[in-house]
């Protein structure tokens, strides 16, 4: 079993940056990719970001070259560094972990990017 907990959500103003974190917890959660995805309000949730144990990124079009996911050195923590933030990044920032029988998410965080 894998819980994630995040955190490090809230409003910024366009231009801002915000850093997400979420600790993961359970039987291999080291070796598993973890990532981070989001939902706004009548959209589908969507890819962000990913990374391998192994430190693999992975990055949607539209947060790439703005947005950074690390893992700290125990691989048990992942973080999302955005930048540059815009109206459209709006959304609740959902940490998932991904085993292969199943995915687990976290409850989410929600971001707001408004003047």
């Amino acid at each position: 079993q894998v819980q994630l907990v995040e955190s490090g959500g809230g409003l910024v103003q366009p231009g801002g940056s915000l850093r997400l974190s979420c600790a993961a917890s359970g039987s291999l959660v080291s070796i598993l990719p973890l990532g981070w995805y989001r939902q706004a309000p009548g959209n589908k949730r969507e890819l962000v970001a990913t990374i391998t144990s192994s430190g693999v990124e992975n990055y949607a079009g539209p947060v790439k070259g703005r947005f950074t996911i690390s893992r700290d050195a125990a691989k048990t923590t992942v973080y999302l560094q955005m930048n540059s933030l815009k109206p459209e990044d709006t959304a609740i920032y959902y940490c998932n972990c991904r085993s292969p029988l199943r995915d687990y998410w976290g409850q989410g965080t929600q971001v707001t990017v408004s003047s």
